[in-house]
């Protein structure tokens, strides 16, 4: 290995290292809002209550049933 070598980092990774530097709670942050939105338990009872409770949808949503002649 030459001596002049050095390992490549991206502008982007620079970035965000800095970033993490500059605002070291900005992960435990990150974490909290993921669990707002993302990290739910699911009711599979009502999961699988809500599908058996679905109608199925027409072939062409834009019109509505013919009616018969």
């Amino acid at each position: 290995m030459p001596f002049f070598w050095k390992p490549y980092t991206s502008d982007v990774t620079q970035f965000i290292e800095q970033l993490k530097s500059a605002k070291p709670s900005l992960e435990a942050e990150q974490r909290a809002g993921r669990g707002l939105l993302w990290d739910k338990q699911i009711d599979r009872g009502a999961e699988t209550e809500y599908r058996a409770a679905s109608v199925p949808q027409q072939p062409y949503v834009y019109f509505g049933r013919s009616k018969p002649r």
